[in-house]
């Protein structure tokens, strides 16, 4: 027999290999942070003994969610400034107080973010945001793997003074992590509105240098596209192309404002396309054309975007809105189908990452999963796991998130940090907002 560290049993699993394959009565046996085998548990019981067994009865196991797109540390500005549109939103209320942002603020904000994307299922995250480094070591003590960057404006940030010292700050961010196994670095022009071009091609050359993806917001709204044709005499994804962006991995978050040309040379490009259908949707900024997406060969994913446009980082959420959303602009109840759903925030999102071990349950794969209670009155009864994944479960019923085969929450508990120290610092956080806002308690 073969030894694994730890054997999981649970009464399903959805694995999300090629075949789509859902297991009934089965076992996950995981060894150094991989997966070592699945399938029946009678099967893994004959093959391995283990150091632990951690048996999850009436419970489903499928991979751990990917948010391909987010600013984990916007959760200190959660349902601070709702209900306007983008530009105003960004202007207006959220750049203004990013201007008193400090490391702590950004790492607290983040850790917050964290718990609730593992709380939720999530185990994989592609973030930008100021003071990165921060961010990464809120997502290294949280546990979840982590892509992401400093973010590069053409004006002055909190963290940076100019786009020079975001891309020289991004360059040591990816050498002070580069040994880490769960944490990559991303070079992260913010938009073709808010960067130059000379700027975004210095992002591209950098990219290059290094072997870094990149992650820009592209073609989020019509007044983006506008404003580029003003500035640049191109449209978003014509311009962000014409600087070298569009190179093969880059994820652009966001994509509304894009047309059938525009998907067929972003499925060319090898490029990702983060759909975030809950901010577009407050932000009334359009709906991505998911559908057009993928039937032009465009791999697409799904994120929260951050808790200041979308007051949530639930994946689950977003993949019930995805599926509605798209029903509902399309007048066609085929489409958006809840495998097409799920595959995006899976499979789509570990291409996003970069990572093919993970979005799949089956021998080679990073061991990050979770699992769901089916005894929540919701998900019964079950006929098809995958719809009730999509279009029924909320995300409270997950009761157990690993990544790297590490149990990072179980049953209302968080392993690597503590919880209430966090509600604490949060608290303070919300104070000093409310004091430079002028709002008082």
């Amino acid at each position: 027999m073969q030894h694994c560290d730890t054997l999981f049993h649970a009464a399903r699993i959805i694995t999300q290999d090629a075949g789509r394959t859902v297991l009934d009565d089965a076992a996950l046996a995981v060894r150094d942070g991989k997966i070592a085998d699945a399938g029946p548990v009678a099967e893994l019981e004959a093959r391995w003994t283990s150091d632990e067994r951690i048996n999850l009865p009436n419970m489903l196991l499928m991979p751990g969610l990917v948010n391909a797109h987010t600013h984990a540390a916007m959760t200190f500005l959660r349902g601070l400034a709702d209900d306007m549109p983008l530009m105003e939103w960004l202007q207006e209320r959220i750049f203004p107080m990013e201007r008193e942002l400090t490391p702590h603020i950004v790492r607290t904000g983040s850790l917050m973010g964290f718990a609730e994307m593992l709380r939720t299922g999530c185990t994989a995250c592609i973030d930008m945001y100021i003071f990165e480094q921060a961010v990464f070591e809120a997502a290294h003590t949280a546990g979840l793997r982590c892509l992401g960057g400093e973010v590069v404006f053409d004006f002055p940030s909190a963290c940076c003074p100019d786009p020079r010292a975001a891309l020289e700050t991004t360059r040591a961010l990816a050498d002070a992590w580069k040994d880490d196994p769960l944490l990559r670095v991303a070079v992260c022009p913010h938009s073709v509105y808010t960067t130059s071009e000379k700027t975004l091609r210095d992002c591209a050359r950098l990219a290059e240098e290094l072997d870094l993806p990149l992650h820009v917001h592209l073609a989020e709204t019509p007044a983006e596209t506008a404003m580029s044709l003003k500035l640049h005499g191109r449209r978003p994804a014509a311009h962000a192309d014409a600087c070298g962006l569009l190179r093969p991995g880059a994820v652009v978050a966001h994509a509304v404002d894009v047309n059938e040309a525009e998907l067929r040379l972003l499925a060319e490009r090898g490029v990702r396309a983060a759909h975030n259908p809950s901010s577009n949707m407050k932000l009334a900024s359009g709906a991505a054309p998911l559908p057009a997406m993928l039937r032009a060969g465009l791999t697409a994913a799904l994120g929260t975007d951050g808790a200041a446009s979308n007051n949530q980082l639930n994946m689950f959420t977003e993949m019930g809105r995805a599926a509605l959303l798209h029903k509902l602009v399309c007048a066609d109840p085929t489409v958006a189908t809840a495998r097409e759903i799920l595959d995006a925030a899976t499979l789509g999102g570990a291409a996003a990452f970069g990572d093919p071990a993970l979005g799949r349950l089956e021998a080679g794969a990073a061991a990050d999963f979770i699992a769901l209670d089916l005894d929540s009155p919701n998900l019964r009864p079950m006929y098809n796991p995958v719809s009730h994944v999509v279009y029924a479960a909320t995300g409270a019923e997950v009761r157990l998130t690993v990544a790297a085969g590490r149990v990072l929450y179980r049953d209302g508990r968080f392993t690597t940090f503590d919880y209430p120290a966090l509600l604490r610092e949060i608290d303070d956080i919300r104070d000093f907002v409310l004091r430079k806002t002028g709002t008082g308690r």
